[in-house]
């Protein structure tokens, strides 16, 4: 995944089509059939390969976009979803000593891993759309979506340590990277306006979530 060029507009336009993609808009009638079908019990499936095609499809689109995103626009300023302050600080309370830039499968897949996780994904259950999706997840975030550097895990996971890379500044060697090889002058400046222009939107979402999450019951521990 290489990606592109891009100038306000079509800036913006990738936004649109991450947030389409990721479920944070209404998507098309392909993928609201993909969703509807995805959304079954993995035993549902049996071995249906126009099932397994029709995911398999999906989770790269979701992961291209996402890479051409995080390309083209600096990362710490992007919003993945409406939750992304909640995500961000239920994530860090819970797995304050997990390193984001380089994972390690086993903090993810291991059976003492998926005791942790569970927790905190279920939290999210009706806040983020198909928050247990299977997602492709890179191990090493400096490099691109290849074989051996990428894993399976649940949406939520991925926002999660997506979120984290982000803010904590892991993903943002992609976006100079690619910048500096096409010579780019890049506006940080015009870009923190554009990240803040949708703030008080979101903050509203963010504000009900907050309450929904933590006024209506106590977090669950581990």
């Amino acid at each position: 995944m290489r990606a592109p060029r891009y100038g306000a507009a079509a800036t913006h336009q990738r936004q649109r089509e991450w947030n389409k993609v990721s479920g944070e808009a209404t998507g098309g009638a392909e993928l609201m059939s993909a969703a509807q079908a995805l959304s079954l019990p993995a035993d549902a499936y049996g071995n249906d390969a126009n099932v397994e095609m029709m995911w398999a499809m999906k989770a790269y689109q979701h992961a291209e976009i996402y890479f051409n995103l995080i390309s083209s626009v600096d990362p710490r300023y992007l919003r993945l979803t409406k939750e992304d302050d909640l995500i961000y600080m239920e994530f860090r309370r819970r797995f304050s000593d997990m390193k984001v830039d380089v994972l390690d499968p086993e903090e993810l897949k291991s059976e003492s891993a998926k005791l942790k996780w569970r927790p905190f994904c279920m939290q999210f259950e009706t806040m983020v759309e198909d928050f247990n999706y299977g997602t492709l997840l890179r191990l090493d975030c400096s490099k691109d979506y290849l074989e051996e550097n990428t894993i399976f895990a649940t949406r939520i996971q991925f926002f999660a340590i997506e979120i984290a890379r982000n803010r904590e500044g892991y993903n943002t060697q992609l976006f100079e990277r690619s910048a500096k090889s096409k010579g780019d002058n890049v506006n940080v400046n015009q870009q923190k306006v554009e990240a803040a222009a949708n703030t008080e939107e979101l903050a509203k979402g963010r504000n009900t979530a907050h309450t929904q999450l933590m006024g209506d019951r106590e977090p669950v521990d581990t």
